[in-house]
């Protein structure tokens, strides 16, 4: 079993961000509450993320609309 990498952000937009990298995925919580996982996630993908100055800028160019996803209850 692997244990994903975690971190929080002090964003308005991303609370959180697990990366699970055999799995290739992604799994973003928001502060509107929803948690969303995302698949075929390169760890590059990730890295940037962790860099990003704006989480939620990096969010809406770089992840939404370009990965597969399923949305978390």
């Amino acid at each position: 079993m692997t244990i994903p990498q975690q971190a929080t952000f002090d964003s308005s937009v991303l609370a959180s961000a697990a990366y699970d990298g055999p799995q290739s995925m992604l799994q973003l919580a928001f502060r509107s509450g929803s948690l969303y996982r995302y698949f075929d996630v390169d760890c590059n993908v990730w890295e940037a993320l962790l860099a990003a100055e704006s989480k939620g800028t990096f969010f809406h160019h770089a992840i939404r609309g370009r990965f597969r996803f399923a949305r978390l209850k």
